[in-house]
């Protein structure tokens, strides 16, 4: 374990260097991440997948307002940040290939 100081933070960071065996993994396999990139928090979690939650408002021309929307993505958790991730936490997924039926999103970092 190594302590940094955060340039943001006043108090020190502590990175652990893990590395898995995950192919899918963005940060020691060989997935690749493009495109979109969502923000929100995680209410479920399965292993290997969490799923989160986000509002958007969008706009109605009939009625010439806008209404609020919630949006669920599923996005894979590699086994190597599975511990550090928990329900109610907020995180950023990126969008990658379809790892499945419901994936289409890989776990990149918690922002909170």
């Amino acid at each position: 374990m190594e302590a940094k100081e955060s340039p943001f933070h006043r108090a020190s960071v502590i990175e652990v260097k893990v590395s898995c065996a995950d192919e899918k993994c963005p940060f020691h396999g060989k997935l690749k991440t493009h495109g979109r990139t969502f923000e929100g928090s995680v209410i479920k979690k399965f292993p290997k997948r969490i799923v989160i939650e986000f509002y958007r408002t969008v706009y109605v021309p009939k009625f010439e307002r806008y209404v609020k929307s919630r949006t669920r993505l599923h996005a894979r958790l590699p086994d190597c940040k599975e511990n550090g991730v928990n329900i109610g936490d907020y995180v950023r997924i990126k969008e990658c290939r379809p790892l499945s039926k419901l994936i289409h999103f890989v776990f990149t970092e918690k922002v909170r």
